[in-house]
């Protein structure tokens, strides 16, 4: 029988020092989706220098992320897709090559073309990427990349904002050592991307907490996430919905958030856990419905630190921009189990917090929609389909072979590992904790041979524990009317 995670949720967080890493890459604010667009890079620079003015660097590990290069972003997704995002750009998007496939790719006034968008993807992917491999190194207790969390981009295309799914490639780099991750996702959208790269395999558990409905009664994008999707065959419920109307408020969410994480911690007993901590969530977001306040996003998020496992933790969506920074930094204070004062810091963008400079906002009067008898019912459905899960057993981990070794491959076996579309699954590289250091070479590090891969591919691969290297032929692709036929 496996040892559960230890749980001290009596101890004092402040008395804690993990070991933290923090990713952050100062180019990253000087992205923009286009100037109305809601999703405003600059939230993640507002961030750090709300960290850097609290001190609170001081604390951790400081890193650049390293751009996901190619062989990273084709781990999961297509080549076809990959190729497309880092050639296309707003001036020639119109010529018939790249029109052709807009639609195709999900490129719309949600998902736009804009300068330096492959550079973006590299950059946001890379910390998240990066932050996965200094936990499988045994480097670090709890890493954080604010810039990631794009949680709804898919195999082929993009979705909600997100381009390249980070949080899969990282789920997918930290099995290549951990049997078992727990994804934890508390962005008011369900984590559909997330959800459906893993749908078919008892390794990873996804969890999302996600609005169903806007205050209107509309259904809320992207109109996935029901409580009756638990995933299919071999991850038949590994994947937990919970969704809840508008207006939920921190006693609320807190009441449901415990007795999940609980039964998921003694039946699931993850080694590892991703937690996207989407701020649009937060109380007076311009684009969510719910009432949770800082304090309250915040303390979920430390709950899940008393189970003492290794996390990555992720930013997502969040569009008031000011409270977005606000969490973020609160968050990482937390984190480190450092107290901060609620009077922000003076720093370069002062005038956001305007009028009274505090960490903390109150939450709005706004009705919780959400009736007790409601919670208790989705709870107690949530909690009998996860009585119902047996533990993965622990898997064999293969090291990745050296790409570079000389004679390891003909020019003709590169030529074909090169066509990803084309090739069986191969390992790729692990990602070495030297990179981080400046005075390392990075000449070591081993080329990527994998295609991109669905869900299907995925639960194939997990299911016979060949996570960096496998025999296996990938099964036929994953169709959107799985759930439909039956899963």
């Amino acid at each position: 029988m496996l040892a559960e995670p230890r749980h001290d949720e009596s101890a004092d967080a402040s008395t804690a020092r993990p070991r933290v890493d923090y990713f952050y890459d100062e180019g990253i604010g000087n992205y923009e989706y286009g100037r109305h667009h809601p999703m405003r890079p600059h939230r993640v620079r507002m961030t750090h220098h709300l960290v850097v003015n609290y001190g609170l660097y001081k604390q951790m590990n400081i890193f650049r992320p390293k751009p996901a290069a190619y062989g990273d972003l084709t781990t999961f997704h297509s080549d076809e897709y990959i190729n497309f995002l880092r050639t296309v750009t707003p001036e020639n998007m119109e010529e018939p090559n790249f029109r052709s496939v807009l639609e195709r790719f999900n490129i719309c006034d949600d998902c736009p073309i804009f300068d330096g968008l492959y550079e973006y993807c590299q950059a946001y992917t890379g910390g998240s990427i990066g932050g996965a491999a200094r936990i499988n190194q045994g480097c670090s207790d709890i890493v954080i990349n604010w810039a990631g969390g794009l949680h709804h981009a898919k195999r082929g295309e993009a979705s909600g904002f997100c381009y390249t799914n980070d949080i899969v490639l990282a789920i997918l780099e930290l099995l290549k050592v951990h049997a078992r991750v727990l994804y934890i996702d508390i962005d008011i959208h369900h984590g559909d991307g997330v959800e459906e790269a893993f749908y078919l395999t008892n390794r990873v558990l996804t969890l999302s907490f996600h609005a169903s409905h806007d205050t209107s009664g509309t259904s809320f994008f992207p109109r996935t996430g029901h409580i009756n999707d638990t995933g299919g065959k071999a991850g038949k419920n590994y994947s937990v919905n919970f969704p809840m109307f508008a207006g939920v408020d921190d006693v609320a969410y807190e009441s449901i958030f415990k007795p999940v994480i609980r039964k998921i911690m003694e039946k699931f007993q993850p080694s590892v856990v991703v937690f996207c901590c989407g701020a649009d969530s937060l109380s007076g977001d311009r684009v969510g419905c719910w009432n949770l306040s800082i304090k309250g996003h915040a303390a979920v998020l430390e709950f899940v630190k008393t189970f003492n496992l290794p996390m990555l933790v992720l930013g997502g969506g969040g569009y008031s921009i000011r409270n977005v920074a606000r969490c973020w930094c609160y968050e990482t204070s937390r984190l480190l189990g450092t107290p901060i004062a609620d009077q922000l810091p003076w720093h370069e963008f002062m005038d956001y917090y305007l009028p009274d400079y505090k960490l903390h906002v109150p939450v709005s009067n706004m009705r919780n929609e959400n009736t007790p008898e409601q919670l208790e019912a989705r709870l107690q459905k949530v909690l009998e389909n996860l009585s119902q899960i047996e533990c993965a057993p622990n898997v064999q981990m293969h090291h990745a072979p050296n790409a570079l070794d000389p004679g390891a491959d003909s020019e003709e076996d590169e030529e074909e590992a090169i066509n990803a579309d084309r090739r069986r699954a191969r390992g790729r590289r692990p990602h070495m904790a030297e990179y981080f250091d400046d005075d390392e070479t990075v000449a070591d590090r081993m080329i990527s041979g994998r295609m991109g891969l669905d869900s299907e591919d995925i639960g194939e691969m997990l299911s016979c524990g060949c996570v960096d290297e496998c025999e296996c032929r990938p099964p036929n692709p994953f169709v959107a009317s799985l759930r439909a036929n039956g899963r």
